[in-house]
């Protein structure tokens, strides 16, 4: 390991290590632009020079030089000092210097070097020139001329995103990026090309000119577009979320997240549900009404009801809390009818290991095969495909996938499309080719049909017999597609004894034997046509959408950036989640709610506050207070043996723009549904 000294400090580094990177370890600034921790290095923006003692007689690059024994660097001597000088001047000759109306003002890396490393003023005299602007598509809004050609985007999407569309053309002072051919950037990615450009050729259309940095209220919180549990900073003016960004979190998102966590926020104004309804009974119209003649009017349709025929159903995007709270409610009835799986899976809740992603997501980088079974993890959760895709460039490893030939932009063997296909390929395969440690991915789709726990029993026993299962090594994993999948499965929002699962609870509606049923948040399915309009139906959400369409009574509830809230993510990390804005007219807490409600009842809910709600939940399920710490689960094979059919795998999401109803309410992601799939019939039918 080399030994050397910077601006007087020594370090000791690994061997590969750069003298930039060494620099970070000792806390000392070196400026640059092209450069990218995630990134390969391009050395083409030579901001970051520095002198090397008893080396060149010219500065040096410090992002692509090695750190070597006993060298002696300076970071600030008057050589480099007088380079940094006239590489700003160069990156400011063509620049419009217009920051008072650029999107990237206040947050703009060209702007802050040049104000601390620059040269006060320019030498020179020629007209600037011009490059025309690209339509990249309605997320990416481009002024090229701004444009330093530090390479950083089409390194991006070449490499962590795996659609090099963008490239830089021409050469000299006429270079330029841009595409090839006129097209748009088609990656689920592409938001992240904001984040990374450094000097606001590349900023985000649908926020320009909407606000400043420095205006905003930054609050940290969990997303819920997907199961990943990706860390974001909601950033927030008055009551409106102006944009939401990436946290750093190493081991779930590291620092990306995709174009529907990032783009989607201007959902959550529009169709918004924020004061009580009821139904006429005559007229068949919602009318609005107070919350105190809402609950009289359930305690009236409630009336006479035996728990039997009450159900509930909790949806893609509820928090651990109103989880508990709805599923004590209905304990108060002994309705042993509940379920969180209203996609209609059927699958063994009762043991962890069966449901979890037990690998965790930073476990793909051990991993030396991954089996992809019946999923499209670009669609269901693209930035997993984006770990997927890293570990196929730098380590070669081999992918399989079982299910729908997709684009998973890296090379795969399509080795069939039914479970028969997996369970021939799965005996013996890991001493077969040498792999240590074999992955299966299973999509949550496999299982939404009505032999899905024998299917579950079968993909446990083949995890076996692959070698998947070892001592120190869990290769068998769930990929889930809802933010409260994993925390309602954790606290038993599953079926009791003798209780009905959602098909069970869809056909009682329509039989007459369930006569009550509580929707919290339920707008995966479309209600008004599965329902039956013998059933009393009590809504409990923030969007009009299709619960809503079908309910007799509307409860205002609030979304996820309007509460405090935990969320338990696929590999069962419990997260905080952290209000940024204030709740729209009369609506409240979804467990306030509930707690609310109970009161009209012989049995109110045991708790009044926040904390004694987690009180209760920890007590229950102590895991779920370990924050951020993800609590193996002890393998067992889950599901019941019984015959499965041959059916091929189908892909479970048809449009990865429209998949909730923050997503459908979104002008932005009605944009990029037509821009995207518009050669997918399929797709634009879903719109």
């Amino acid at each position: 390991m080399p030994k050397l000294t910077i601006d007087g400090m020594k370090v000791e580094v690994e061997s590969g290590t750069s003298i930039l990177q060494a620099a970070k370890q000792l806390g000392i600034e070196i400026p640059h632009f092209c450069y990218h921790d995630r990134l390969s290095v391009s050395a083409n923006c030579r901001m970051c020079l520095v002198e090397i003692e008893g080396g060149p007689p010219k500065p040096v690059a410090s992002c692509a030089v090695e750190c070597g024994d006993n060298m002696i660097v300076k970071t600030n001597s008057e050589m480099v000092q007088k380079a940094r000088k006239g590489v700003m001047e160069m990156m400011l000759i063509n620049h419009p210097i217009d920051c008072p109306v650029c999107d990237q003002g206040g947050e703009c890396d060209l702007q802050d070097q040049a104000v601390g490393y620059g040269f006060d003023r320019s030498r020179f005299n020629e007209k600037k020139r011009k490059v025309q602007d690209k339509e990249l598509g309605p997320l990416i809004k481009t002024v090229m001329t701004r444009c330093i050609n530090c390479t950083r985007c089409l390194r991006f999407l070449e490499e962590i995103a795996g659609t090099p569309v963008l490239g830089q053309l021409n050469r000299g002072e006429d270079a330029e990026i841009g595409t090839f051919v006129d097209e748009f950037i088609k990656t689920e990615l592409s938001g992240n090309l904001v984040d990374i450009c450094p000097v606001g050729a590349l900023t985000s259309k649908p926020y320009a000119f909407k606000a400043r940095s420095w205006e905003l209220k930054k609050v940290e919180t969990i997303d819920v577009h997907n199961a990943m549990g990706c860390n974001i900073r909601a950033d927030v003016r008055g009551r409106e979320v102006m944009r939401i960004l990436p946290r750093l979190h190493e081991d779930v998102n590291e620092e990306w997240i995709d174009d529907k966590t990032r783009f989607s926020y201007d959902g959550l104004n529009k169709g918004r549900l924020d004061r009580p309804y009821i139904r006429n009974e005559d007229t068949g119209k919602l009318v609005e009404t107070g919350w105190e003649e809402a609950f009289a009017y359930i305690k009236k349709k409630l009336k006479n009801i035996k728990g039997d025929q009450i159900a509930g159903l909790v949806g893609d995007l509820v928090d651990v809390e109103s989880i508990v709270a709805l599923k004590d409610f209905l304990s108060g009835f002994d309705s042993p009818n509940m379920d969180c799986r209203t996609d209609g899976a059927k699958f063994d809740p009762s043991n962890r290991s069966g449901y979890l992603f037990n690998s965790t997501i930073s476990g793909i980088d051990e991993a030396d095969a991954i089996f992809l079974i019946g999923t499209n993890p670009r669609q269901e959760a693209a930035l997993i495909n984006a770990r997927i895709r890293r570990n196929v460039l730098e380590r070669r490893i081999p992918i399989v996938l079982i299910g729908e030939p997709v684009d998973l932009t890296y090379s795969y063997t399509h080795a069939g499309s039914s479970l028969d296909d997996f369970l021939k390929l799965a005996k013996n395969y890991a001493k077969k080719n040498n792999v240590k440690k074999p992955m299966i991915i299973v999509g949550s789709g496999v299982f939404e049909c009505s032999d899905g726990e024998a299917v579950h029993h079968a993909l446990c026993n083949a995890a076996k017999d692959m070698g998947a299962i070892q001592k120190n090594w869990n290769g068998f994993n769930i990929l889930h597609r809802a933010a409260s999948r994993v925390g309602a499965l954790d606290v038993g929002f599953v079926p009791e004894k003798g209780g009905r699962d959602f098909s069970g609870i869809i056909d009682g509606t329509k039989d007459g034997s369930i006569k009550v049923l509580y929707l919290l948040g339920a707008d995966e399915f479309d209600a008004r046509a599965s329902i039956g309009w013998k059933t009393f139906v009590i809504y409990q959400g923030h969007h009009g959408d299709y619960g809503a369409s079908r309910a007799d009574v509307i409860l205002p509830g609030v979304a996820y950036t309007e509460k405090d809230g935990l969320y338990v993510n696929m590999e069962g990390r419990p997260q905080k989640a952290r209000q940024a804005s204030s709740l729209p007219g009369d609506a409240r807490e979804d467990w306030k709610i509930l707690r609310a409600l109970s009161e009209s009842f012989k049995t109110s809910l045991p708790y009044n506050t926040r904390i004694q709600l987690q009180e209760r939940i920890v007590e229950e399920w102590p895991h779920l207070g370990d924050i951020d710490v993800i609590q193996p689960a002890k393998w067992c094979v889950s599901g019941k043996k019984k015959k499965v059919s041959k059916a091929s795998f189908v892909n479970p999401v048809k449009n990865f723009y429209m998949t909730n109803a923050i997503c459908r309410a979104s002008e932005t992601m009605q944009k990029c549904s037509e821009a995207f799939n518009c050669s997918d019939k399929e797709c634009l039918e879903a719109a």
